[in-house]
């Protein structure tokens, strides 16, 4: 099975930047660096969905 890759520009640059902000802190409050990534990016409200539950489900960097 594939996984749900992140569509457009500023969506890509968002999910790099967040994945650089959890390298530096591991423990960091997804919703909020969601939230934070949407307005440094722009990122429309279904964006910032799709942005929430691809970190959620991204277990390669923070396994629950």
């Amino acid at each position: 099975m594939a996984a749900l890759q992140p569509q457009g520009d500023k969506l890509k640059k968002a999910v790099r930047w967040i994945s650089e902000k959890r390298k530096q802190n591991p423990d960091i409050n997804l919703t909020k660096l969601v939230d934070d990534a949407g307005f440094q990016f722009d990122l429309s409200p279904k964006d910032s969905q799709f942005l929430l539950r691809f970190v959620k489900n991204d277990n390669h960097q923070n396994p629950a």
